[in-house]
């Protein structure tokens, strides 16, 4: 790996110390009788506020590290740990809490609820949780204004821009204070301007201690980010660190 450490992201919350521990992860699907090795040995180290960009060819095994992250699919062999636990051990029984309570999810295409207003689609996201009605709506108002959509709270997705349904997707991801949020192709969908709003956005709350580990196929996202992992044929070929956490 070449590493990297160039810039300077200013003062972060955070005590830097690792998140996320990826150990030998490895994926192989066969194609007929041929092996395709969609992750091949990925090992890497996210710090607590880190904000840290995949990219890579379409194919690359980008898409797969995140779901293995994501605790959506299993590797082959390898492990993953999210706060010291090794979440690829978890029972299947297991994943649902483990993804709501660790892991914060942003998608390309909003993946919001229609007929849900924007403070109904984050408030969905705490309702298995045990927080009382009255408490989730308070934390659904507080996460929609800190995006910018506090006069918004009422509007339903086909009421909202692109930009706008983005930001309710960040504000549910938020939700339950996860561990770690998970971007793919969060600008995906948007145009240049509002894709400088939601990586200001993202930027914003890294600063404030909040982990985020974003894919994308746009160089001009990545280079905002503190870090750049590339993959190619589902290995890591070049890590190159910024100075969002000291050493």
């Amino acid at each position: 790996m070449n590493n990297g450490n160039e810039g300077n992201n200013g003062n972060r919350v955070g005590n830097c110390e690792p998140v996320l521990h990826i150990r030998n992860l490895r994926k192989t699907y066969m194609q007929g009788k041929i092996p395709v090795h969609a992750l091949d040995n990925v090992s890497f180290d996210v710090k607590k506020g880190e904000f840290l960009s995949i990219v890579g060819p379409s194919g690359s095994g980008k898409s797969t590290l995140l779901s293995m992250i994501g605790l959506l699919d299993r590797p082959t062999d390898g492990s993953v740990f999210i706060d010291d636990v090794e979440i690829t051990k978890a029972k299947e029984s297991e994943a649902p809490r483990i993804r709501r309570e660790k892991i914060g999810f942003v998608f390309q295409h909003f993946n919001l609820l229609s007929t849900l207003n924007a403070m109904e689609n984050v408030d969905i996201a705490m309702r298995f949780t045990g927080v009382s009605k009255n408490k989730r709506k308070e934390r659904a108002f507080e996460l929609l204004t800190r995006v910018g959509l506090g006069d918004r709270v009422k509007h339903k997705p086909s009421e909202l821009s692109g930009g706008q349904q983005q930001r309710v997707s960040i504000a549910r991801a938020l939700a339950n204070n996860p561990a770690i949020i998970l971007a793919d192709e969060p600008t995906g969908a948007v145009d240049t301007k509002t894709r400088e709003v939601i990586v200001e956005l993202l930027k914003g709350l890294s600063e404030k201690g909040q982990t985020i580990i974003v894919v994308t196929h746009d160089i001009a996202v990545a280079e905002q980010t503190d870090r750049i992992i590339t993959m190619r044929d589902g290995m890591i070929v070049s890590d190159i660190k910024g100075a969002g956490c000291e050493p």
